[in-house]
């Protein structure tokens, strides 16, 4: 055969590895929705089981740097994602990025954790509301987990749920409904968290009636992931963080 070609580069604004549960059944999606022209997406699965617990979430810590292996071996990514709030609040952003980085140690990494922290800082947001698809165990340790980040947390409230395919199935006039009825009057901003819930459908609509800033896990690690890789792209439609560097 006498073909005369170059190869070409498939994912020219950078790559994203992303680390999904097993259980996930929205984050790739959401994520690749939000992502602007040629910054792609390569995923591998961290094993997980429902019930959503914060034994479950602590058992996946195992499987953490198997996963990162799987992505792109080789070739690499320009940073990596562990897609799972409660899994960060559970394990511990120390501890994944460490076990992250087992297996791509020159690669910056971020979790849902890590990323909201740094958009709420961006918008100097110190109190905040949280709405959650998780039951009260889950809400404790993600209360926890942003304390410890120095924020005030005003209040959360969550959905009960235990399951992630049951989470994804969550409406989403029905997240913008309890996210209006959530925030206070007195919070900074208003976290939705989870990778598995489709609230970053929803983020235009809410700060435009709440007036405030709305960061939600897939969107802060969009916005995140794009400013470690340096990316100046921009993203519309999903709140003003976009808007905003990182402080």
């Amino acid at each position: 055969m006498d073909v005369d070609y170059q190869l070409e580069n498939i994912a020219p604004g950078g790559r994203i590895g992303l680390i999904a549960l097993a259980t996930d059944f929205n984050s790739e999606t959401d994520l690749r929705r939000m992502l602007p022209a040629g910054v792609d997406l390569f995923t591998n699965r961290v094993l997980n089981a429902n019930p959503l617990t914060l034994e479950n979430l602590r058992a996946m810590a195992g499987d953490i740097t198997r996963a990162a292996s799987g992505i792109l071996p080789g070739l690499g990514v320009d940073v990596m994602i562990y897609g799972c709030t409660s899994g960060t609040a559970a394990i511990g952003d120390a501890e994944i990025e460490r076990l992250v980085r087992v297996a791509q140690p020159d690669v910056p990494v971020t979790n849902p954790v890590a990323a909201a922290s740094a958009a709420l800082n961006a918008f100097d947001a110190r109190r905040i509301s949280v709405l959650t698809p998780y039951n009260d165990e889950v809400n404790g340790a993600i209360v926890e987990s942003f304390q410890g980040q120095g924020f005030e947390i005003a209040n959360i409230e969550g959905f009960g749920l235990d399951d992630d395919i049951e989470m994804t199935g969550l409406p989403v006039a029905a997240i913008a409904e309890a996210a209006l009825q959530v925030c206070a009057p007195d919070a900074d901003a208003l976290f939705i968290s989870c990778t598995a819930i489709r609230a970053a459908a929803v983020i235009d609509a809410v700060e435009r009636k709440l007036a405030k800033p709305v960061v939600t896990s897939n969107q802060a690690l969009v916005w995140h992931s794009l400013r470690l890789m340096g990316s100046a792209s921009a993203v519309d439609g999903y709140g003003r963080l976009f808007e905003m560097p990182i402080s």
